[in-house]
């Protein structure tokens, strides 16, 4: 699927805390299950961040957010990003709970 980035308006580009990722309704509903309390997001680097599902998730806010997928961004020097641009990604689901980040 196709997500994007996401930032809480004053991340912190030391700690990647205040980023994530957002993802569409659809994209939600057909990966996500609403009994799932986190997931499990390997990065390209094979290192893996366990990120919780906050209730929001299944309202409104469709976002993952993680310091750790934050440092990921930064490190791969996708932040900042020009406001209103924020970078394409792909996250593909690998297994129960689990899924891939990738550029």
């Amino acid at each position: 699927m196709r997500v994007t980035g996401w930032s809480n308006g004053s991340p912190d580009n030391r700690t990647g805390a205040g980023y994530g990722l957002r993802m569409n309704m659809v994209d939600r509903d057909t990966y996500f299950k609403e009994s799932w309390k986190n997931v499990v997001i390997e990065l390209d680097s094979g290192t893996e961040i366990q990120v919780k599902l906050s209730k929001s998730f299944w309202k409104s806010c469709t976002e993952l957010r993680s310091a750790g997928i934050g440092k990921w961004m930064i490190e791969n020097k996708l932040v900042p990003w020009i406001k209103g641009v924020p970078p394409i990604l792909s996250l593909r689901s690998i297994g129960e709970r689990r899924f891939k980040l990738s550029k």
